[in-house]
């Protein structure tokens, strides 16, 4: 219990001193292994091999993505292209790169680790960690590594692929792989309420929940109408291993209570959150290795569908708050809320006060840039509001300060 406290307070702590969101994608599974590119960028190529020195099978080159991808995300701006990266993926990595954050690779001879101090790139360092269909088996201290990521504060993105997909000839494809992690690792058995299907089908589904306020289904990007699979397998939902745990997109139906054939769902664990997805292809641009199997789907297919729902998810994931609308903060003088979070552009601060304080709160841009400030001393009124209006769509946090005491908390604007 001590460590996790521990944990907890590194993690509010980096995040208070910091307005950098880091997002971290893995290389370390043989995601580049036969007809995979799962790599946001690579400046060498290994010719015919796994990274586990076994051959591919069917040849090729594979990708050896390195931690910075280059050129530098500095110079990315609306008008830059996904061939800016080499990699499938690139354009869902540069559209990350627009929302203000920050994206690097955990290259294939690095390690997965959580809580380790003297690791560079240890996940206690990024706001989330995306996998796109795993290749390899994860050890145990690396499942572990993971979910205690999560439980902490940290966003998963977990993308899988269909059945009998083993792509570097090992014996084990992504739903096993998937699977493997949730059943056996030392925390809990099943902590996100998510199995994957062994199945293989290829569908256009329109099948969305009904969730209006919902900011992955409804986010910075705007509406998701369609998921494309192209040889993808499905989910079943399991709410007493995880009551929070949420369909959004099915196979057949819409129901928001469906626990079967789910396409995307979307769950809670501790303080941190995952999403899931069961087909790698909307994900994959078509820019990346080109002696790959590539789908141009990413923004081409779906209407523009998969673009919006990776990125708002994604979003979703990196935003710290445990709350999708109504968002509170307790203490034992004073609570402040503000709503609605996510929101259009105007949101209510409120503040209600036990005794008399000192506060005042911050909130900041991606850029680090002040957009909003307000300091109150000795304040006597029990009740403090603001209305606050943004006026561009965006990532956004919140820095609320008292009695020595500062709570940070994220702001999407759709």
């Amino acid at each position: 219990m001590q460590k996790y406290i521990v944990l907890v307070f590194i993690l509010i702590n980096s995040f208070c001193n910091s307005q950098t969101i880091r997002i971290l994608f893995n290389a370390t599974k043989a995601e580049m292994a036969g007809n995979a590119d799962w790599v946001i960028d690579a400046d060498v190529y290994n010719l015919g091999t796994n990274f586990n020195g076994a051959m591919v099978p069917g040849g090729g080159s594979d990708a050896n993505p390195q931690n910075i991808p280059t050129p530098t995300q500095n110079n990315i701006d609306s008008f830059i292209e996904e061939t800016y990266w080499s990699g499938a993926l690139s354009y869902w990595a540069i559209d990350l790169v627009k929302q203000g954050f920050v994206i690097e690779t955990l290259p294939n001879n690095d390690s997965i680790t959580y809580g380790n101090t003297s690791h560079q790139t240890d996940l206690i360092n990024y706001n989330v960690f995306i996998i796109a269909e795993p290749n390899i088996l994860f050890s145990l201290s690396q499942k572990n590594a993971i979910i205690n990521f999560v439980q902490n504060g940290g966003g998963l993105f977990m993308i899988s692929d269909h059945d009998i997909s083993d792509r570097d000839g090992d014996g084990y494809d992504s739903p096993f792989i998937w699977n493997d992690l949730f059943s056996n690792n030392s925390i809990q058995i099943n902590p996100f309420g998510i199995t994957f299907d062994f199945l293989n089908f290829s569908q256009s589904s329109s099948n969305i929940a009904n969730l209006p306020e919902d900011s992955c289904l409804h986010g910075i990007l705007g509406n998701v109408t369609e998921l494309q699979f192209n040889s993808g397998t499905s989910m079943k939902l399991d709410t007493v291993a995880n009551p929070s745990v949420q369909g959004l997109i099915f196979r057949n139906g819409a129901l928001n209570t469906g626990i079967n054939q789910v396409m995307f769902a979307r769950a809670r664990f501790g303080n941190g959150k995952v999403c899931a997805i069961g087909d790698s292809s909307p994900s994959d641009d078509g820019t990346g290795d080109q002696n790959d199997f590539l789908y141009y789907s990413y923004k081409d297919e779906a209407n523009g569908s998969h673009q919006r729902l990776l990125v708002n998810a994604t979003v979703w994931l990196a935003s710290n708050s445990l709350s999708n609308g109504f968002d509170m903060e307790t203490q034992d003088n004073f609570s402040f809320s503000i709503y609605p979070n996510p929101s259009t552009g105007i949101m209510l601060l409120k503040c209600e006060f036990k005794k008399k304080v000192d506060f005042k709160y911050e909130i900041y841009d991606l850029t680090g840039r002040i957009v909003f400030q307000k300091e109150k001393y000795k304040y006597t009124s029990d009740l403090y509001s603001e209305e606050i209006v943004f006026q561009e769509k965006g990532f956004y946090l919140l820095r609320f300060i008292s009695s020595g005491l500062v709570i940070t908390k994220s702001i999407v604007v759709n």
